[in-house]
């Protein structure tokens, strides 16, 4: 199979010759319509509706989210489940693997990401996460954590401030997978001690904090500075201010700045109350989620493509780069397989998984309309 588009990544017009990876791809004719990497979320608590911290979620409806997600042009997403008690968290990752196991969708659940409960525990930095259930750094709950899903938990956010944490860090990087700084009230040396573990990002960085903290210096400061750190950000409009988003991108560079959504379950659903494991949220009539009777952000309701719009429109980033951290960083920060990563491959390589979206993109208003979304090969929007 073939198909053809401006690459959005390099802007040159090309075709892909591709089965279920990308066999060729070669300059074409002029075209009107965009191509890309299909887009990476490494950090999803749900969608349409669906609440995958929930154990008992229904396959039937994590299939129906997944398709709504298809729709946002994503091809691969990492279900995050939050800080809760120890048996839910468990028993809610084991659900989502048997439903990747079980589902044509599945493949699109390339990991997942278990966010909490080794978080801080102030109000702030804690964010939505329930307060009774965070608990300092344990590797055999890890170790759980990674039996219920067959060993495919990619990401674990957790907060340096714990004492066991640089150890915890270098025995989870150890097994293959990312630790990334988040829900912090950390200290300028438990982040480097943190770094030089082997920590490798910084989760929603801007979020999860104070709402007031101290000028200089802060755990914020500390991760922007630090190179070796990538950095997710929420772009909703909501999480973060504009002025702050265009500061964090020039401290990080596009080259380690990476798009999420962050998404919960009232995501892509309309206005009225949901949960978030445990906790009721509410999506309200101007697209903030919220803790249920409170002001206090419960994830969001973004959509990836939306997110790439607000890149360039918040940021003023062109279309190259706001892509770019919605695919290749995305893949990079998370340890996505099937994508080379490398930045002399511009994002569509032989040999990659056949991942792509193709959309419109109107210039003027800055807006994309995601037209098909391609996974392994196969249309699935």
């Amino acid at each position: 199979m073939n198909c053809s588009g401006i690459d959005a990544l390099t802007g040159l017009p090309v075709e892909i010759d591709f089965d279920e990876t990308i066999v060729r791809v070669s300059p074409a004719a002029a075209q009107s319509g965009y191509i890309a990497p299909g887009f990476i979320d490494i950090q999803v608590n749900g969608f349409a509706g669906v609440d995958y911290n929930r154990p008992d979620a229904p396959h039937s409806e994590i299939a129906r989210s997944i398709h709504a997600l298809f729709a946002t042009g994503v091809t691969r997403f990492y279900p995050t489940v939050i800080t809760g008690a120890p048996d839910d968290m468990e028993s809610a990752l084991h659900n989502l693997a048997r439903a990747k196991d079980s589902l044509p969708e599945g493949g699109a659940m390339d990991g997942f990401h278990v966010e909490g409960p080794h978080i801080g525990v102030d109000d702030g930095p804690r964010g939505a996460h329930p307060k009774r259930w965070v608990r300092k750094p344990d590797f055999d709950e890890f170790r759980r954590w990674q039996d219920a899903t067959a060993n495919r938990v990619r990401i674990v956010t957790l907060s340096p401030e714990w004492p066991e944490a640089p150890r915890y860090i270098e025995r989870v990087v150890a097994e293959g997978t990312v630790a990334s700084i988040g829900h912090t009230n950390a200290t300028a040396e438990q982040i480097a001690d943190a770094v030089s573990a082997g920590a490798s990002l910084s989760t929603h960085l801007g979020n999860g904090a104070h709402a007031v903290m101290r000028r200089h210096p802060n755990y914020i400061w500390d991760q922007l500075a630090e190179d070796r750190l990538m950095a997710d950000f929420i772009v909703d409009g909501i999480h973060l201010g504009a002025n702050f988003l265009k500061a964090a991108l020039r401290a990080k560079g596009i080259e380690r700045s990476v798009l999420v959504t962050d998404a919960s379950a009232p995501a892509g659903a309309a206005p009225g109350r949901y949960y978030l494991g445990e906790q009721a949220v509410d999506l309200t009539p101007d697209n903030r989620v919220v803790l249920a009777g409170q002001d206090k952000l419960a994830g969001s309701a973004l959509r990836m493509d939306r997110g790439v719009e607000n890149l360039m429109r918040m940021a003023g980033l062109p279309l190259a780069d706001a892509v770019r951290m919605a695919t290749v960083n995305a893949a990079r920060a998370g340890k996505v397989p099937g994508r080379d990563v490398s930045s002399k491959s511009g994002g569509l390589a032989a040999g990659d998984r056949a991942d792509f979206v193709q959309f419109q993109w109107d210039a003027e208003t800055r807006s994309i309309n995601v037209t098909a979304t391609w996974i392994s090969g196969r249309r699935a929007y």
